[in-house]
């Protein structure tokens, strides 16, 4: 009887963490991992921060050598993308076709950059920043530019707005938003990070898009804002979201709404098949509904989870908290629970030092809290809402209370 064991597509995070977390779970069927880009599969968070000021290379960011795939008889098929999925038997056709036989086949696709509606020929100037290539193209250039545009105030253009004004550029950050990283954060920490980058000499046009971009001899010259601002640029970068890859997923007939759809225990409806991370829409406790997360924590956490129900028929739903993590030039936000519908939020500690907590409740209880310079509250956090504590909004805002004993 032949081993087909399982196929991941997509290298990246969850991936390159599932494929390793298989093994470590006694897995001992055979594993394929499937991934488009050309090199070993490596650590994205770095590319916008250490990567981009040149402080770690390529080594460094590199999950593991080849060697390694080879000792833990990891088959890491580079280059290679799935075309499409025959769910009847059980065979993901790559775009050379060749038929990868699977008994489970798992989707870690993720997402793509989203991109500007502009058509810019072969001018130069216009970055986008998602994978090595991007990195180290933008990388690159961001020696030889003076004054550079980021379109978008979310995490991802706000760390490399940090790190291009560090290396004196001028920097100025459009955001269709009123505030930096509204979707994300309180106005609290987005006041305190707006402040913080503009003491660093970062200009913010908010509540603003862009409407052209200036090209002289194929080159980017400058960029005209929705309100009719004139900005001098010779680099434009884009960090206005991502889309979630589902094309492949939905032509195989599989249910996509807003990612790849799949149940607490991240199976499709196909019992096959599996998704995971920034690609899978998937029910959580910490948000009405369903939600699509695109963090490293997620798809780490997602992969051991999948990891274990793949190798040893654990049926247990998938309930780990969510967190996140940003670093922006020296200040540091990190995120437990999903800040949605917040209805009151309660400060700890002291914003003008930039070491405090913003507390979120949605109906009186405690569904967020967003940790800037104060590590051991983020971690207390993390452990609340794991365990369901109640915290109340007096508790919360109670210095005399210590949360780390409730």
């Amino acid at each position: 009887m032949s081993d087909n064991g399982i196929v991941i597509v997509g290298a990246g995070q969850s991936g390159y963490q599932l494929a390793v977390s298989l093994r470590s779970a006694g897995y001992s069927s055979r594993v394929r991992l499937v991934g488009d880009e050309t090199s070993m599969p490596y650590q994205r968070p770095p590319l916008s921060k250490a990567f981009l000021a040149g402080t770690c290379d390529m080594a460094q960011i590199t999950f593991q050598d080849a060697d390694f795939y080879r000792k833990q008889n990891i088959e890491f098929v580079a280059g290679k993308t799935i075309a499409s999925i025959d769910r009847a038997s059980h065979t993901a056709l790559t775009d050379d076709g060749v038929a990868l036989r699977y008994e489970q086949l798992v989707l870690a696709v993720g997402a793509r950059t989203r991109t500007l509606p502009f058509n810019i020929g072969k001018a130069s100037g216009l970055h986008y920043l998602r994978t090595l290539g991007d990195a180290q193209r933008l990388r690159q250039a961001l020696e030889h530019a003076r004054n550079i545009v980021v379109v978008g105030a979310g995490f991802l253009g706000l760390e490399f707005a940090a790190v291009a004004a560090a290396h004196g550029k001028h920097v100025s950050v459009i955001e269709n938003a009123e505030e930096p990283m509204s979707h994300a954060v309180s106005s609290i920490v987005s006041r305190a990070f707006r402040e913080h980058h503009e003491s660093n000499g970062v200009r913010f046009l908010l509540g603003d898009g862009v409407s052209d971009i200036r090209i002289h001899d194929e080159r980017i010259t400058g960029v005209q804002t929705a309100r009719g601002a004139e900005l001098h640029a010779d680099m434009v970068v884009a960090c206005i979201g991502v889309v979630p890859n589902v094309e492949l997923a939905a032509k195989a007939g599989l249910r996509v709404a807003n990612g790849i759809v799949v149940d607490s225990a991240l199976r499709t409806e196909d019992p096959a098949i599996s998704a995971l991370g920034d690609c899978a829409s998937f029910p959580t406790r910490y948000a009405p509904g369903t939600c699509r997360l695109e963090s490293i924590q997620n798809a780490t956490d997602q992969a051991r989870h999948l990891a274990q129900r793949l190798a040893t028929g654990n049926e247990s739903r998938f309930d780990a908290v969510p967190w996140f993590w940003s670093d922006q030039g020296g200040m540091k936000l990190q995120i437990a629970g999903l800040n949605r519908d917040l209805d009151k939020t309660v400060v700890r500690g002291d914003i003008e030092s930039r070491h405090f907590s913003v507390f979120g409740f949605r109906d009186n209880r405690l569904v967020a809290v967003e940790s800037v310079g104060a590590p051991g509250d983020h971690m207390i956090a993390r452990r609340l809402l794991s365990r369901g504590v109640d915290v109340t909004p007096a508790m919360a805002g109670d210095p005399g209370v210590s949360l780390r004993d409730l």
